[in-house]
């Protein structure tokens, strides 16, 4: 059964999944736009829903045009593959961006494009000296790859969530523009990100030359993600869909509950925010050197907790999603999903589905868990 901000029952316990924003249920809103949704035929362009969510995606991101897409790795490959236009081509992109690490270096497998890793900083901006440093301009020498393309991530999730500041948007828009290079931002999360600054997205979009948007992370539908940039981009990004399989039918059934998402975000991810702002000071306010965070750097829906000692970020991660021998006594407790990225580091993403109730249940746990290890390590 479907809640929204109540926590899910689990048998007798109560489930807190942080894992991800892409847990999610579709509500009920989300389930009757899908069944009453409008459809055609969208490769044919003859689906007014799908019509619609690529409408209001240019009025989001402030560019020429939109595509509705299967998935956000979709849609990145798509955009490299649309800038690039040719195998051998290189992109920059962060060591540790999504792009890099959890795509399957498809740009390499289906595009034929080089990546060549660019430092990333902990707070999710590249090092635009050594990102400067990797440009392959013109043709100095036939050994070398040529630099075509520079992928940005905001927010970014492996750095917790961080948030580019505009100041070096526009940074890396100069170097692009210095060297004749385009950018792509992969904003998976790209509406957390505007809220955490205060601005429109399309102030940030601004500085890049397209843009992907998934549906089914922070804004909390069930699938599909979407694209934005010149009318150019987009009609290529439309043929390179087709390519990868990507070309629906009557897939107004898949971008109704975007809409929905759409017009939910600001109300959902403001409590998304201050939910994770407040587990973060909560951890904080607990004063254990085995679990550390520090809640200043919670720019928008993600936490990241470090381990400094013996305790791992498997076992942290085992201990909240089981039951103690009291909870089990009790015939009730709390259950609480999370993911281990690093031996000593552990991220909790908030979404529509955790409600301030279900944040303080998970600190709860999460306390009564260093409380016992410290007993059991002393």
């Amino acid at each position: 059964m479907y809640t929204t901000r109540t926590g899910q029952e689990s048998g007798k316990a109560t489930l807190v999944d942080l894992r991800s924003d892409t847990v999610t249920k579709p509500c009920t809103e989300m389930r009757r736009a899908m069944a009453e949704a409008e459809v055609g035929d969208d490769v044919y362009g003859e689906d007014p829903t799908v019509n619609e969510i690529q409408r209001r995606a240019t009025q989001l991101f402030g560019t020429q045009d939109a595509l509705f897409v299967t998935t956000g790795t979709m849609g990145n490959l798509i955009s490299v593959m649309s800038h690039c236009r040719m195998r051998g081509a290189e992109v920059l992109l962060g060591d540790e961006s999504h792009m890099n690490i959890y795509e399957q270096g498809s740009i390499a497998q289906v595009a034929g494009v080089f990546s060549r890793p660019v430092r990333t900083l902990k707070d999710g901006r590249l090092d635009l000296q050594d990102l400067e440093s990797k440009v392959q301009h013109g043709y100095p020498d036939v050994h070398f790859a040529q630099t075509r393309l520079i992928c940005l991530e905001n927010t970014h999730n492996r750095m917790g969530g961080r948030v580019l500041p505009l100041s070096y948007m526009k940074e890396v828009r100069d170097i692009a523009d210095r060297y004749g290079l385009k950018v792509h931002l992969d904003g998976a999360r790209l509406i957390n990100a505007a809220m955490s600054l205060g601005v429109e997205a399309s102030e940030i979009v601004k500085y890049c030359d397209s843009v992907s948007l998934c549906l089914s992370k922070g804004l909390g539908a069930p699938v599909g993600s979407l694209l934005g940039g010149t009318s150019e981009f987009v009609a290529e990004a439309r043929r390179i869909r087709k390519l990868l399989g990507g070309g629906m039918r009557q897939a107004g059934v898949l971008a109704a509950p975007g809409l929905v998402a759409l017009n939910r975000a600001r109300e959902n991810l403001t409590l998304d925010h201050q939910n994770a702002k407040t587990f973060a000071k909560g951890v904080q306010d607990l004063g254990s050197p085995l679990c550390l965070t520090d809640p200043l750097v919670v720019d928008s829906n993600m936490v990241l907790l470090s381990l400094p000692g013996r305790l791992t970020a498997d076992e942290l991660c085992e201990r909240l999603s089981a039951l103690t021998p009291e909870e089990k006594e009790n015939g009730h407790g709390v259950l609480v999903k999370a993911l281990a990225i690093s031996p000593g580091q552990v991220r909790l993403v908030w979404h529509r589905d955790v409600s301030a109730q279900g944040t303080q249940q998970a600190l709860d746990k999460l306390k009564s868990i260093l409380k016992k290890y410290s007993n059991e390590a002393a």
